[in-house]
C-alpha cells in the first residue's frame, strides 16, 4: 500500500483541560488550610481581588441542606465530571472562559514486637487523643486589642519552643571544647529523631565524618548522659538501661530483664523469672520500675503543634426527625472582584500590555470566584447525600453503618466519580457521634450468611471489638469462635478477615489476651489476699 497524503474533516468530542479548568479540579480536593493558603496567595498576586467583609453583601452559596427520611436529594441533570448543569466546569470550557471569565513504630520493629501493654500512655499521646475526641469548634477571629490593629495576633507574644535538638546543644556547648568533637557531636544530635533516638547503626557517621570509629563512641557516650535521661539511644533497650544507670538500678537481673523486653511484651513472666534469677516479689518489683521509665524521653519537647481539627461540614438533628446539612462559613475564603477600580484603570491604561495584564487579572479573578462557590456548592451536594446514605450511623450508631461506595453517591447526585472522590479527600463531617473524615463513610461490604443485605466492613469491626470486650477471663475467644458467633448474627466472614480485621486494631491473639487476663486476675487476687490478711492481724 503506497503512502500518501490527504485532507479530512472529522468531528469528534473531547474534553480540553484548560488552565483554569485543572485549577478548579485542585482546588476541590485542597483542605480548608490549603485553600486558605491558596486564596492569601491570589490576593497577593490579583490587584483585583479583595477580601469580603462581613458587611459586604455578596452572592453566598447554598450552605445548607436538609431533608427528612422520606425525602429525595437529587443533583442536576448534567453528566459532566465536574457536576450537573450549570456546574462552572464543563467540555469545551476554553471557549466558555474567554466569553464569561476572560518513632513508636520504629522502636516496636526494632524488637519486632508490641509493647504497648507494658508502658503507661504518654502526655504528648494523650494530649493529641483528646484533642481529636474533643468536640469540633470554630476559629474565633480575634478583633482590634490594645493597639487596634486588625492583625493583632495573640500567638505573637507566645514565647519560642524549645525543640530536642536546641537542648541537646546547648549541654554540647558546653560538654566539648575541642572543635572535632562538637562536629561530631552536632552531627549526631542532627541525626535524632523527635523521640530522643539515634538509627540503630552509626557506621557510615565516621565515615562522613572523617573520623575513626571509637571517636564516635566516645561522643556518643557522652551524649548519652545528656538531658533528659535515656536521650541518644539506639533502641529501647539501650534507652532503659542508660535510665537505670541513672538511677543506680542496672544490676545484673535488671541487665538480663532489660535485653529480654521481647517476653515482657508478651507477658512471659515464668521465662523472665528464671533468666534474671529472682523470685515473684523481686520480678513484680522490676516491671514495676520498668514501667515508671520513659520510653521516649524526647517527646516531652515540642516538635509540632496540635492544631484543632476544623470540620468542613456540620451535620445537625433537623425539627423534622431528619438531619440538618450545614457548610462551616469559617472554612470558606471569602473573595471579591473589585470592578469599580478596574472600570477606572481600563479609562486611564493606554498601553497595550497594561491592558491585556488587567484584563487577564479580570478573568482570573472572577474565575476564583465562581469556582469557589463551585466548590462549596459541590461539597455540600456530596455531603448531604453521605447523610442520606449512612441514616441509620447518625440515628443508631456504628452498627448501622451501611457499605458504600463512591459510585453510589456519583450516581445518586449525577457527578463524575473521581469529583466525588476529590470531594471526599481532605474533608471532615462534625456529627452528634464524633468529627469524621468523610472517606470514613465509605466502607468495603461483607456479604449476609442468609442472603439478606451485606453489611459494612466498620460495623463488622465493631462487632469484633464488642464480643472481644465482653469476652470473660474463664472464656476468651478464638477467631475461629468469633467467626461462628458472626455467622450466627447473619454475617459471612472468613477467619482470615476476622484475624486482619483483629490486627488492625491492634487487639492480641487470644492466647495473648488469655495471658494478660489470667496475670491481671492473679494480681487482683494477691491484693485482695494481702489486705485481707492485713486486717485479720492482731493489735
Amino acid at each position: 500500500m503506497a503512502l500518501t497524503q490527504r485532507l479530512e474533516f472529522r468531528q469528534s468530542q473531547s474534553l480540553v483541560m484548560t488552565p483554569q479548568l485543572m485549577q478548579a479540579i485542585k482546588l476541590l480536593q485542597l483542605s480548608n488550610l490549603d485553600l486558605t493558603t491558596f486564596v492569601e496567595e491570589e490576593l497577593e498576586r490579583n490587584p483585583l481581588l479583595e477580601r469580603a467583609s462581613d458587611e459586604a453583601p455578596t452572592e453566598a452559596p447554598a450552605e445548607t441542606g436538609q431533608f427528612s427520611d422520606g425525602d429525595e436529594f437529587g443533583g442536576s441533570n448534567g453528566d459532566e465530571p465536574g457536576g450537573g448543569s450549570g456546574d462552572a466546569f464543563e467540555p469545551g470550557q476554553e471557549e466558555w472562559m474567554s466569553k464569561d471569565l476572560g518513632t513508636r513504630a520504629e522502636i516496636e520493629q526494632t524488637l519486632d514486637t508490641g509493647l504497648d501493654n507494658v508502658f503507661s500512655e504518654e502526655p504528648a499521646e494523650a494530649a493529641a487523643r483528646n484533642a481529636q475526641d474533643a468536640a469540633p469548634t470554630t476559629y474565633t477571629e480575634w478583633g482590634g486589642g490594645a493597639s487596634g490593629d486588625e492583625d493583632y495576633n495573640l500567638e505573637a507574644f507566645v514565647a519560642a519552643e524549645t525543640t530536642l535538638s536546641d537542648h541537646l546543644a546547648e549541654q554540647l556547648s558546653v560538654a566539648f571544647t575541642a572543635p572535632a568533637q562538637r562536629m561530631i557531636g552536632q552531627y549526631l544530635i542532627d541525626l535524632v529523631d523527635e523521640a530522643g533516638y539515634l538509627p540503630p547503626d552509626l557506621g557510615q557517621a565516621a565515615e562522613r565524618l572523617g573520623a575513626s570509629q571509637q571517636e564516635v563512641e566516645d561522643v556518643l557516650a557522652v551524649l548519652q548522659k545528656f538531658d533528659p535521661p535515656g536521650v541518644c539511644a539506639r533502641s529501647l533497650s539501650e534507652c532503659l538501661a542508660i535510665q537505670l544507670r541513672e538511677l543506680d538500678r542496672y544490676d545484673p537481673a535488671m541487665q538480663a530483664l532489660v535485653e529480654h523486653l521481647d517476653l515482657l511484651a508478651k507477658r512471659d513472666i515464668a521465662a523472665l523469672r528464671k533468666l534474671c534469677g529472682v523470685d515473684d516479689e523481686d520480678i513484680a518489683d522490676m516491671i514495676g520500675e520498668i514501667r515508671r521509665l520513659n520510653p521516649k524521653p524526647g517527646m516531652k519537647f515540642g516538635s509540632a503543634r496540635l492544631q484543632t481539627m476544623v470540620p468542613d461540614v456540620y451535620v445537625r438533628p433537623g425539627p423534622d426527625g431528619g438531619w440538618h446539612v450545614e457548610l462551616n462559613s469559617d472554612t470558606l475564603p471569602r473573595v471579591l472582584v473589585n470592578q469599580t477600580y478596574y472600570s477606572e484603570l481600563s479609562k486611564k491604561i493606554g498601553k497595550d500590555g497594561d491592558k491585556s495584564y488587567f484584563t487577564d487579572a479580570l478573568q482570573n479573578a472572577t474565575w476564583l470566584v465562581r469556582a469557589l462557590d463551585q466548590r462549596a456548592r459541590t461539597i455540600l451536594k456530596v455531603a448531604t447525600e453521605i447523610v442520606r446514605q449512612q441514616d441509620g450511623f447518625f440515628t443508631h450508631g456504628v452498627a448501622h453503618l451501611r457499605p458504600l461506595n463512591l459510585k453510589a453517591v456519583a450516581d445518586a447526585i449525577q457527578m463524575h466519580e473521581s469529583t466525588v472522590s476529590r470531594v471526599t479527600a481532605n474533608k471532615y463531617m462534625a456529627t452528634n457521634r464524633g468529627t469524621f473524615e468523610l472517606k470514613y463513610f465509605f466502607t468495603a461490604s461483607i456479604a449476609s450468611a442468609d442472603g439478606g443485605e451485606a453489611h459494612s466492613a466498620e460495623a463488622v469491626r465493631h462487632h469484633i471489638k464488642q464480643l472481644i470486650d465482653s469476652e470473660a477471663p474463664s472464656a476468651i475467644l478464638s477467631d475461629d469462635t468469633i467467626v461462628e458467633r458472626l455467622r450466627a448474627s447473619g454475617i459471612d466472614i472468613a477467619r482470615r478477615t476476622v484475624a486482619k480485621y483483629r490486627e488492625a486494631m491492634r487487639i492480641p491473639s487470644s492466647v495473648q489476651r488469655r495471658r494478660d487476663k489470667q496475670s491481671a486476675l492473679g494480681n487482683v487476687l494477691s491484693t485482695a489476699l494481702s489486705d485481707r490478711s492485713r486486717n485479720t492481724e492482731p493489735a
